[in-house]
């Protein structure tokens, strides 16, 4: 076994792999760029090596940075994770060329299952049921074909970028074009496959493990259908649509897909299944790493998949076989991303002012976070994972839930409470699960409301600060008491604006106990705890930031403003491109400016013709989110602007 092993990796991941390595007994080196620098991964690893400033290009997918690290710390094993290198033959080589063992599959299985055309190819020659399509250059003779509807996919690469599905084939040929460009800006690669699309279909993958010595088993399923925008979001094992019989084919499918490829170590082989007739199972990709929802796996088998591929890694055979494999009980798990459910799933961040991750009694969170950590724009947002197990899959369901309602991550907004919604939807909880499931039912799984008892909260807070402290005298004038000169006391009231919501003028009616790290009121008889921390509420995966609002400053900038719209930013990230000056005449709808944030892309649009008059930022700028990039004056009904 390895002495040392560098992980290639940051957060959560990081993590979890210097978890398995110190349990083994085997030291490990951490890699940061300077935005991580007291990260939670940094400080739980044996050692750690600044490999950079904070953007990716230049830290984490520095193959030459990665190396030396390994090399000055005297790691034999590099660990990459997922993400970043974890899928780049190039790194896999030079690993091996450093004379370092790359702690997943050879590279040439890694190049074959990453072209999504030739990994096809090699696993319908193997005997891999494959989704009947077509590929470049005849692309659209194979779209026309099929018949609609279809789905374009880049060869290059997975995360459901560049994908589009088409049901009108009169618009084949644009969406053909949109495609490319896509992939073209996230693969370099513009090279396309077209699949029959399932309607209403399931994805449902194997989880495979291999040595260098022959062994192929697999671990059984996990059920992926729940999924928003092609991303997964919640994940089970094993899947209520499989019955023992179709488990086993589709097992040693999978299994004959590992050896086409000549793969060693922990693999996933990804089908597309009819939710009609489970039967009709069709290769989609191969995976050629450790996944996100692999603790799912864990928990049913017992086996530690990080361990094994380090024994695999180092040489060591597969002491079982597919017999010996034993799927016991039910796991599910929820992404934790920075993200706000309110505003479009837009990515979020700050700093973590609070937190709480539920462990134990079936319950597991791996997660890369801890309080103070600042949640930038520049990475991934997923911060933790949240994963229950019980015996049957209604009791996995009931402590999920339950564990998702005692996540408190306050001073970031996070998608906690809409998984909770989610896990609770009726064809969620009966297994009717598809990938378009999500998509169909957000709506009504989105909060938008403010509840008064947040209100309520946020006012007692405040109430509470304004109280006298101690034995000292008090101004009687200065305490929240409501009461007038020669009249009916008058409630105290406080001018506040949630996030998610419009400015309210409130005065707290209820009774309630502020204490430093909770909030607790009673309105008509039911009692309200929310988690607090500085302007932040909680409770049950929500949060609400719940600032002052000062109407007379609001209305002086409305006055300043007036017949002009502020153009503000709709999440924390960092400007990439800036189209137009001051003084610049743009018509409605004209994109104006691209905010990115964790590998999505947000346009800002003009709301009306008008004339720049105001532009704050430049190409590079870091903004906050709500910051105002720019303002646009409007043009009266003759289109001249208003002076």
């Amino acid at each position: 076994m390895f002495e040392t092993v560098l992980v290639a990796n940051r957060g959560e991941i990081a993590v979890r792999v210097i978890r398995t390595l110190r349990s083994m007994g085997v030291r490990s080196v951490a890699v940061f760029s300077d935005a991580d620098a007291d990260a939670r991964h940094v400080r739980e690893a044996d050692t750690a090596v600044r490999i950079g400033p904070a953007p990716a290009a230049e830290s984490y997918l520095s193959v030459e940075r990665l190396l030396d690290a390994a090399a000055r710390t005297g790691a034999q094993a590099v660990h990459p994770g997922y993400g970043f290198l974890a899928e780049n033959a190039g790194f896999a080589r030079a690993c091996s060329d450093a004379g370092l063992v790359f702690i997943g599959p050879p590279a040439d299985a890694i190049a074959l299952m990453g072209d999504k055309i030739r990994a096809k190819e090699t696993v319908q020659a193997a005997g891999v049921p494959v989704v009947p399509g077509g590929r470049d250059p005849h692309l659209s003779e194979a779209a026309r074909k099929l018949g609609a509807p279809v789905l374009l996919k880049p060869s290059a690469g997975g995360g459901g970028k560049g994908m589009r599905l088409v049901r009108d084939l009169t618009r084949l040929e644009e969406e053909i074009a949109a495609a490319r460009r896509e992939a073209r800006a996230s693969f370099g690669d513009d090279t396309l496959l077209v699949e029959r699309w399932i309607d209403r279909p399931r994805h449902i993958e194997i989880q495979v493990l291999a040595d260098g010595h022959g062994g192929v088993v697999h671990l059984g399923e996990r059920e992926c259908s729940l999924q928003r925008r092609h991303q997964k979001i919640i994940e089970e094992a094993p899947s209520v649509l499989l019955d023992e019989e179709t488990r086993a084919a589709m097992g040693e499918a999978a299994v004959q897909a590992a050896r086409s490829c000549g793969y060693r170590g922990a693999g996933t082989v990804e089908f597309i299944v009819s939710g009609e007739d489970p039967t009709s199972y069709y290769f989609m990709e191969m995976n050629t790493r450790l996944q996100v929802e692999h603790p799912v796996t864990e928990l049913i088998t017992g086996l530690d998949l990080v361990e094994w591929q380090l024994r695999v890694a180092a040489g060591e055979p597969l002491p079982f076989g597919q017999d010996d494999v034993r799927l016991t009980g039910h796991a599910i798990e929820a992404r934790i991303c920075a993200e706000d459910p309110a505003r479009g799933f837009l990515p979020s961040g700050g700093t973590v002012l609070s937190l709480r991750e539920p462990q134990g009694d079936g319950v597991r969170t791996d997660s890369g976070l801890s309080e103070g950590a600042e949640v930038g724009s520049l990475y991934d947002p997923m911060l933790s994972k949240v994963i229950a197990y019980g015996p049957d899959r209604a009791t996995a369901l009931r402590k999920l839930r339950a564990a998702l309602a005692e996540t408190v991550t306050l001073g970031v907004r996070t998608n906690a409470g809409f998984l909770r919604r989610l896990l609770a939807h009726p064809a969620v909880v009966s297994g009717e699960l598809d990938t378009g499931l999500v998509e169909r039912e957000v709506d009504g799984l989105v909060t938008t409301e403010v509840p008064q008892e947040v209100y309520e909260a946020a006012a007692a807070v405040r109430l509470d600060e304004l109280r006298p402290r101690g034995d000292d005298w008090t101004d009687p004038f200065s305490v929240p008491s409501g009461w007038r000169l020669g009249g009916e006391p008058k409630p105290v009231t406080f001018h506040l604006r949630a996030s998610g919501g419009d400015p309210v003028a409130y005065a707290p009616r209820g009774s309630h106990t502020v204490t430093d790290d909770e909030v607790s009121v009673v309105l008509d008889g039911v009692r309200h705890t929310f988690h607090r921390a500085a302007d932040w509420l909680g409770r049950d995966g929500d949060a609400w930031h719940v600032r002052d609002h000062d109407p007379v400053a609001a209305s002086l900038t409305r006055a300043a403003h007036a017949g002009a719209d502020s153009l503000t930013a709709p999440m924390p990230g960092t400007v990439t491109v800036v189209k137009v000056a001051v003084g610049d005449e743009v018509t409605a709808g004209q994109s104006l400016l691209v905010v990115e944030a964790m590998k999505m892309e947000h346009v800002i649009s003009a709301p009306h013709a008008g004339t720049v008059t105001e532009l704050d930022v430049a190409p590079g700028t870091t903004v906050a989110m709500d910051q105002v990039l720019a303002v646009i004056a409007a043009h009266d009904a003759e289109g001249a602007t208003e002076q």
